[in-house]
């Protein structure tokens, strides 16, 4: 069960005290992110069932095999406007798409909406999604699927690890953040369909492309949900001790819950 912590009870950075009624309230809006009880034990847990999947998929004999003939069957029977979308997905989700989105989420959030708090939070959970897939693909080390055994291979990659799928990582960790933001506002239910919507596209859009076995983007929800989990975490227990030590990014906006906007001479 998920334990949020509501807005009420923080202020300063500290639980406890009535909450901010004027516009830095929204500023800080992310200042404390919904937290499960537990979160550790549940990191472990998510983390442990990665790894369980990928030593699996790389151990046992003709477990890939077995799970290629899924890249297979969709690479027979590709459409135009399913490759349209499969490729778009494919490069507004790559790694340089990954930097580029998330840097202007939260330069809007810095500069446009005035929110440092919100937009290191956004940024934050966003990354923690995505490299999420790099730290277990270096541990699982599992070779792509090979695109010379496709029927139809639209973009080939070979010499990177497979799992678990950065693409639909990237997706889980911007899902969560976006959420995190429109929680308790008018377009939290919107975030959650897109949340879940989204990623799972994605996710048929690498098998569709035949970049990656099933079991990669499946343990991609696992691998970025324990990484986001991971980051509430600390980001919790230290923001409000740590961003109001930075002088600089009070100069675009508050830092602390209830802390009234810098004056601009």
């Amino acid at each position: 069960m998920s334990h949020p912590v509501p807005d009420h009870q923080y202020r300063d950075g500290r639980l406890g005290g009535a909450a901010p009624r004027h516009a830095s309230g929204a500023a800080t809006r992310l200042a404390v992110l919904p937290q499960l009880r537990l979160w550790g034990l549940w990191v472990v847990v998510l983390s442990a069932a990665v790894l369980t999947l990928g030593f699996v998929a790389t151990d046992v004999h003709g477990f890939s095999a077995d799970e290629f003939t899924v890249d297979q069957d969709l690479s027979r029977h590709h459409d135009g406007v399913l490759t349209v979308l499969a490729m778009t997905l494919n490069y507004v989700f790559s790694p340089v798409g990954a930097v580029l989105v998330i840097a202007l989420c939260c330069l809007f959030l810095l500069v446009v909406r005035k929110s440092p708090v919100n937009a290191i939070a956004f940024g934050g959970t966003a990354a923690a999604g995505y490299l999420s897939s790099q730290f277990f693909k270096a541990i699982v080390e599992r070779q792509r699927p090979n695109p010379a055994l496709l029927f139809d291979p639209l973009a080939p990659e070979t010499g990177s690890n497979s799992f678990p799928s950065g693409h639909v990582a990237l997706a889980v960790g911007l899902a969560w953040a976006f959420w995190f933001l429109a929680r308790h506002t008018r377009w939290s239910r919107l975030a959650a369909i897109l949340g879940v919507v989204v990623p799972v596209v994605l996710a048929w859009s690498r098998l569709y492309i035949g970049v990656h076995y099933p079991t990669d983007v499946i343990a991609s929800f696992l691998a970025a949900t324990a990484a986001v989990l991971l980051f509430v975490g600390v980001w919790n227990r230290f923001q409000g001790s740590v961003l109001p030590r930075i002088p600089l990014l009070e100069r675009f906006g508050p830092v602390r819950a209830g802390a009234a906007p810098a004056a601009r001479h």
